[in-house]
């Protein structure tokens, strides 16, 4: 396979994107060591041009520096020199923040010239990601041409999905990178946006299941939890949904939820791996196996102290680099997630490496409903509410009994008599607007938040002694 060195070529078109990442998608190990040196010695660069980097990088041969002699950066660091890290200086904090202050905006370019979104705040710090087209172009073609089909005839004789009805479920109503992603290519191909909708998993779970059962989807994305309550309404009779697929990421998805979402809604379930540093990180094969796009990121599976660890090994936490981003080099970067890099080649044939996640685990609570069933709360839609809503980010919510949660909140959250008010008032009203009764929460402050034995905070936590409608 010959090398399209993307330096070489400026920021090429979509076109010429697509055709590289479908001309590598079978590409040898040793050609995909030689694409990832040509676009991180690219990418170091462009990097040289922002203050962030000029001087860890000055006077260094780019070509043959090893990555591992770079800062390792972090979402606060970078919020805190946000006009240090972008090549751009026309992009500004204030200008982004007040773009995605305005939800209608949504799947819009910022400034006519990037697009933009926001982290959910998952680590305690929330975080703003611009691209520029380039970027998106790569992550496009990333996701038409190497996610993994249950049904390859469907995809032969109907390779624009024309005959699909595709369901976006999740938080649509901030500048997260997923409905974004959706809203952007519906309204760059109509076709797409006449059979494609997007709901909202903060709506009352009786609403979303009406309108579900109503457009009746083909294709079903969403996060594996919300897949989860999904598959559980099928399972009671309430969601009469059949797709063909339902696509997940955004969390951890065991092998036992798996296997209750395609008994209850009899689909394939197919996972990927994403990230606001990179949205299509890794995708699934027909053999199961989460597949990591290194010709367009690296992944370093590193300890606590930031240094590499074996194939074969759980790592602490991981380190991206996004090859593909120009506009706001992200080196480096500590997304907190914790991997196992494959020590052997994928039985499916491909050279691209071989990872296991474990992301976010949080739980989802079960509590009593006004109609005499359970009511289940989704763990990404309880932090959006305190996130986005009550502009909370370092707190930890524990179901302590059948009605009772406590909020912990971190020494970095408001703790007034106001702000813990508004925390329990917007907590009360989604659980109400889900079907709950009677609940009680209780805000408590905490030193520090407790973790787990990984070193990450678990966000949303059940009482392992309280009776559940199910757990992963």
């Amino acid at each position: 396979m010959g090398l399209r060195p993307f330096a070489a070529l400026g920021r090429p078109s979509a076109a010429a994107i697509a055709f590289d990442v479908l001309s590598e998608t079978r590409a040898s190990t040793d050609e995909i060591a030689a694409l990832q040196r040509q676009r991180l010695t690219a990418l170091l660069a462009t990097a040289q041009g922002t203050r962030l980097y000029r001087r860890a990088l000055q006077g260094r041969d780019l070509q043959t520096l090893p990555l591992a002699a770079l800062p390792v950066m972090d979402k606060a660091r970078l919020m805190r020199g946000f006009a240090d890290s972008v090549t751009d200086p026309g992009i500004t904090l204030g200008a982004l923040r007040e773009f995605c202050a305005d939800p209608r905006r949504i799947g819009q370019p910022c400034l006519g010239r990037c697009w933009v979104w926001e982290s959910s705040g998952s680590s305690g710090q929330p975080g703003l990601f611009v691209q520029d087209a380039a970027a998106m172009a790569v992550y496009d073609a990333l996701e038409a041409t190497r996610r993994h089909s249950p049904r390859p005839w469907a995809r032969f004789f109907d390779p624009l999905g024309l005959a699909e009805r595709f369901a976006f479920v999740g938080a649509i109503d901030g500048h997260f990178a997923s409905i974004v992603s959706v809203r952007r290519l519906m309204a760059a191909q109509p076709w797409l946006a006449s059979n494609c909708r997007c709901f909202s998993i903060l709506q009352p779970t009786s609403s979303l299941v009406a309108q579900l059962d109503e457009y009746q989807p083909t294709i079903v994305a969403t996060y594996p939890t919300a897949a989860v309550l999904l598959a559980s309404e099928a399972a009671r009779g309430r969601l009469h949904l059949r797709p063909e697929e339902v696509w997940t990421g955004g969390e951890t998805l065991s092998t036992v939820m798996r296997a209750h979402v395609e008994q209850a809604l009899g689909a394939k379930v197919r996972n990927s791996y994403g990230a606001s540093e990179f949205l299509p990180i890794a995708w699934e094969c027909s053999h199961g196996r989460l597949h990591v796009n290194a010709d367009w990121v690296i992944l370093e599976a590193v300890d606590a102290q930031h240094r590499p660890v074996p194939a074969g090994r759980l790592s602490h936490t991981t380190l991206l680099t996004n090859l593909a981003n120009h506009l706001q080099p992200l080196i480096r970067f500590d997304i907190g997630d914790r991997i196992l890099l494959g020590a052997e080649r994928c039985r499916c044939g491909s050279s691209l490496p071989v990872i296991e996640v474990q992301g976010r685990n949080d739980d989802m609570l079960v509590v009593p409903g006004r109609d005499g069933w359970p009511v289940t709360l989704l763990p990404l839609a309880l932090s959006t509410v305190l996130e986005e809503e009550a502009g909370l980010f370092s707190f930890q919510l524990r179901q302590t009994g059948d009605r009772d949660l406590q909020l912990l909140l971190g020494p970095d959250a408001p703790q007034t008599t106001v702000a813990r008010k508004r925390y329990r008032r917007l907590l009360a009203e989604f659980a109400a607007a889900q079907g709950a009764v009677g609940l009680r929460i209780a805000t408590q402050a905490a030193g520090a938040l407790p973790l787990g034995r990984s070193g990450k905070l678990k966000r949303i936590v059940a009482s392992p002694g309280v009776r559940a409608g199910f757990r992963a």
